[in-house]
């Protein structure tokens, strides 16, 4: 399963917001084991970089950045992106653009704390919590137990 995490997610774990972190955190490792493919959009990137300068520092915020690169792919916002994101009818510029990015590279769940900002997505759209919870329903064993 391809994935896309926007901004807040990546915040969530970054600054441990509880107590939305846990989820987050999770799916982080899902990704780590190569369970899910995660991807962020270029401006998570740059948004996350900037918020990290001016909290901890630059090189510190440059060790957390190749860290996030190390573990998931970046979706690319390019001029075809930005178009696309332009003609969408989203109330938010950014949401449009995360869409948008999420599009290009055909993943199938973006996952956000901000559910109603994505109600115009054409792909689905999960909490981390929601997430998490379908993950595990699929991992269960199907009981395998004859009925009487």
């Amino acid at each position: 399963m391809k994935i896309l995490l926007d901004t807040n997610i990546v915040l969530d774990v970054l600054m441990d917001r509880m107590p939305f972190a846990d989820a987050a955190m999770e799916l982080f490792s899902k990704v780590e084991n190569g369970s899910i493919i995660g991807y962020l959009s270029g401006t998570t990137v740059t948004t996350v970089y900037y918020l990290a300068e001016k909290t901890v520092g630059g090189s510190r915020a440059q060790e957390e950045i190749k860290k996030l690169l190390s573990l998931f792919e970046v979706a690319p916002v390019n001029r075809s992106v930005l178009e696309a994101a332009l003609a969408d009818d989203f109330s938010d510029f950014e949401d449009a653009v995360i869409h948008e990015a999420a599009c290009h590279v055909g993943v199938e769940v973006i996952v956000t704390r901000n559910q109603k900002d994505f109600k115009k997505s054409r792909i689905t759209v999960y909490s981390a919590e929601e997430l998490v919870k379908i993950l595990a329903a699929k991992r269960k064993p199907k009981s395998t137990h004859l009925q009487p």
